[in-house]
């Protein structure tokens, strides 16, 4: 089974975000694997025991098992005596001496894709805000993974299409740019990595710095090489396009190009971009 360490990334983040922003003593949570109906708890903060790691919670059984199998938070204010989940995973639960949880499960594209848990360990109702700030945490996560599932698939049909045909050409160039556009919103460092690794895949022959290009003026350029307009370039990089025509224009003299045009077609030669 192959472990999605970008994914679990974002898990523990969010979890320390959830502690921080409600004070629960404890959160925990993890990924669904896939082809299984069940996620397993990868990610522990704030326990006093490991009762809990890689514990594998079927969808359907106790608390987070009901979120998975429902896609919606789910809560219980005594984990022990509550009758609204089952209890296949009490002794665990009450080793680590918890008692109100709340469960939030991570949904990406209808399917649930992980669950977060807040807990104390005092039989009592959880607020609006605890549930509302446990809700937001999952939000993040199901962001961070959108992201991340379109790097994949850019990097996927960048390697499909990388082939001499001009139709093929032309959906390098664009899975390019599309992948130049989207590391920057990459929080984990190592997936950042890897899709910028996957970039220089698409124009392996010189470093974009071994011709004094700075990384945004590549991005740039490779949203220009696409086709793309100024404005539309801004969007795609979350610049104004006031900044994207001086990353241009600083492109341009660097490669001593008069036209956007010169600059893409020296870029290629250089073989910064494909």
């Amino acid at each position: 089974m192959a472990v999605d360490t970008a994914g679990t990334v974002e898990i523990r983040g969010a979890l320390a975000r959830l502690r921080r922003t409600t004070g629960l003593p404890v959160a925990f949570g993890g990924l669904v694997e896939p082809g299984r109906p069940q996620m397993r708890i990868s990610e522990l903060s704030g326990t006093a025991t490991a009762a809990l790691r890689s514990l594998a919670v079927i969808s359907g059984s106790g608390l987070g098992g009901k979120a998975v199998a429902l896609a919606r938070p789910c809560a219980v204010t005594d984990y022990s005596s509550s009758r609204q989940i089952s209890h296949e995973y009490d002794l665990p639960v009450a080793a680590e001496g918890l008692r109100a949880i709340v469960a939030v499960p991570v949904v990406v594209r209808r399917r649930v894709r992980g669950v977060l848990y807040g807990a104390l360990r005092t039989a009592q109702p959880l607020g609006d805000r605890t549930l509302s700030a446990a809700v937001d945490a999952a939000r993040d996560v199901e962001q961070a993974l959108v992201v991340q599932d379109e790097a994949q698939g850019l990097v996927e049909a960048s390697q499909a299409a990388h082939t001499v045909d001009p139709v093929g050409r032309e959906q390098v160039r664009e899975a390019h740019a599309a992948l130049r556009a989207l590391a920057p919103r990459i929080t984990d460092p190592a997936l950042r990595a890897e899709l910028l690794d996957a970039c220089g895949l698409l124009a392996p022959r010189a470093p974009a710095e071994d011709i004094g290009l700075a990384p945004r003026e590549l991005d740039v350029l490779a949203c220009v090489a696409a086709g793309a307009t100024n404005a539309v370039a801004a969007e795609r990089l979350g610049l104004r396009p006031e900044t994207v025509k001086g990353y241009l224009r600083s492109a341009m003299r660097r490669l001593g190009a008069h036209t956007r045009g010169e600059a893409v077609v020296a870029a290629r030669r250089a073989g910064v971009l494909p």
